[in-house]
C-alpha cells in the first residue's frame, strides 16, 4: 500500500512539474521568429485585438500599393504587461486606423513583432516586444 501511494504521489509531482513548464516551453525569443534586419511600418484598420498572455495579438487590414487588402497580425507583449503600460481596451476599437512599427517574421508571413503603435490622436503605445534579440534591446544575462 505504501509503495502504491508513493508511486501515485511521484506521478502527481511529475505531472505538476510538466504542466508548470508548458508556458515556458511555448515562449520564444525574438530572434527565433523575427528578423531584426527587416523593420516595417504599416498603417491599417484594426480588425481584432486578442488580449492574451504570454502575448497579445492585434490584427489589421492593410491596403497594399496594388490596392489589395491583406490582414496582418502583430505580436505584442502580454495583456498584463500592456495594462501596466497604460493600455486600455478602449484604445484599440475595431475599425480604428493605426500605424504600427515592428519587425517582419523570418518566414515572410504577414506577421510582425510590434514595437510601437501610433493612434489617430497622436499617442504612441509601446507594444512590449518579446525583447530578447530584438534590435536595441540588450540580451538578458
Amino acid at each position: 500500500m505504501i509503495r502504491f501511494t508513493l508511486r501515485v504521489m511521484l506521478s502527481l509531482v511529475c505531472i505538476g512539474v510538466l504542466l508548470s513548464t508548458m508556458p515556458m516551453r511555448a515562449h520564444h525569443s525574438f530572434a527565433a521568429e523575427y528578423d531584426g534586419n527587416k523593420p516595417i511600418t504599416l498603417t491599417g484598420s484594426i480588425t481584432k485585438m486578442l488580449w492574451s498572455n504570454p502575448h497579445a495579438w492585434l490584427y489589421l487590414d492593410v491596403k497594399g500599393q496594388d490596392g489589395k487588402v491583406t490582414n496582418w497580425s502583430f505580436e505584442t507583449g502580454g495583456a498584463n504587461a500592456l495594462y501596466r503600460r497604460g493600455w486600455k481596451k478602449t484604445d484599440l476599437p475595431v475599425g480604428e486606423t493605426v500605424t504600427i512599427d515592428g519587425f517582419r517574421a523570418r518566414n515572410e508571413s504577414h506577421t510582425v513583432n510590434a514595437t510601437s503603435i501610433k493612434l489617430p490622436d497622436g499617442r504612441q503605445l509601446f507594444a512590449g516586444s518579446s525583447g530578447t534579440g530584438s534590435p536595441g534591446v540588450p540580451p538578458k544575462p
